[in-house]
């Protein structure tokens, strides 16, 4: 009986010892080796539905530290390190998912909390709409650029670019109104390109415009004027050729047709028609002239498709005069006496 009795005492002493030993142990450590562990992320601005990484550390490296995570009072999650700080992956998809977060740190019976952390949730910037307005003059071309981003969390900071350089600083709005920005350029030889940047306080997160291009000059010719009346100047040609095709043909062809209707006269044109009485041939034969029968002339006005449209007869009379004297002309043929033709 005297055994157990000294069994049981000495087991006391040695666990009055141990609790003594670990409580000056952890007095110890709270005020040299044990400070509050530190609660972070990459990142305090996220948006719903985005994952997170939360980072909870010490700065004793040589203990063997329990982590746990907490938001609010809910446990989320306990790893154990040394050294290392303990990484937490989370998931915000509701407002109520921002915190606010604590780590505790546990060695032995000592334990600390960290401060807390909250996320705030942002909504992320749509793609900006890029409208832009150009007084022209004959050197210079004055141009005012608009940009707004129709969603997105307050303030959107505004930024203008011209292909990849940006030409204006960031411009802040805390209102849902149109960034503005305004330039000038002397009248380009080539195409000008110009997008805007919209961009919250979500990082690495940027929404752009599309590209508004704007056509060259040509030095000092106004915008858009080549390219607009070239192909007006070639309908306007069309529609000429149109006019004069379908007004000049027609008078063409109506007074070629009025001056095949024109009679001609039988004895005035030698080319056309020429009636030539041989007096001569016939004086020998019957010693006289006599009245010569109807001996038609005839004067036929054709159309173009060579139908007859009218016939003119003529009777002539043929009387005896005088010989005159044989006038030299290249087309005179001896034998022939020409009279008179009388209608």
């Amino acid at each position: 009986m005297w055994r157990h009795l000294n069994r049981l005492l000495l087991w006391s002493v040695f666990a009055s010892v141990t609790c003594r030993k670990a409580v000056l142990d952890c007095e110890a450590m709270n005020t040299n080796e044990f400070p509050s562990p530190c609660l972070d992320s990459k990142t305090n601005v996220v948006m719903k539905g985005q994952n997170v990484s939360m980072f909870c550390s010490h700065k004793n490296k040589s203990l063997q530290i329990t982590y746990s995570l907490f938001r609010h009072k809910t446990h989320l999650g306990t790893q154990n390190g040394k050294g290392e700080p303990a990484i937490f992956n989370l998931s915000i998809t509701e407002a109520h998912e921002s915190g606010p977060y604590k780590c505790k740190a546990q060695v032995y019976s000592c334990s600390k909390y960290s401060r807390d952390f909250n996320f705030t949730i942002v909504d992320p910037v749509t793609a900006p709409v890029l409208n832009i307005m150009v007084i022209q003059t004959e050197t210079h071309r004055h141009i005012t650029l608009h940009c707004l981003s129709v969603n997105g969390s307050l303030p959107i900071n505004y930024t203008f670019f011209e292909k990849h350089i940006a030409i204006s600083p960031a411009i802040s709005k805390y209102d849902r109104e149109s960034a503005e920005f305004k330039l000038t350029r002397k009248n380009p030889g080539e195409e000008e390109e110009y997008r805007c940047e919209a961009k919250n306080r979500l990082p690495d997160y940027a929404a752009y415009s599309q590209t508004v291009t704007m056509p060259s000059t040509g030095g000092d010719s106004c915008p858009f004027c080549l390219k607009l009346l070239l192909p007006g100047l070639l309908l306007l040609l069309l529609v000429i050729i149109l006019i004069l095709a379908f007004w000049i043909l027609p008078k063409y062809k109506a007074r070629k047709a009025m001056r095949n209707n024109v009679p001609r006269d039988c004895g005035d044109t030698a080319v056309e028609v020429g009636i030539y009485a041989n007096i001569h041939g016939k004086q020998a034969k019957e010693g006289s002239v006599p009245e010569v029968g109807s001996r038609p002339c005839v004067s036929t006005a054709q159309d173009e498709a060579e139908h007859s449209q009218e016939l003119q007869y003529a009777t002539p009379v043929f009387q005896e005069v005088a010989p005159r004297e044989q006038e030299a002309c290249d087309s005179y043929k001896p034998g022939y006496v020409y009279s008179e033709l009388n209608f």
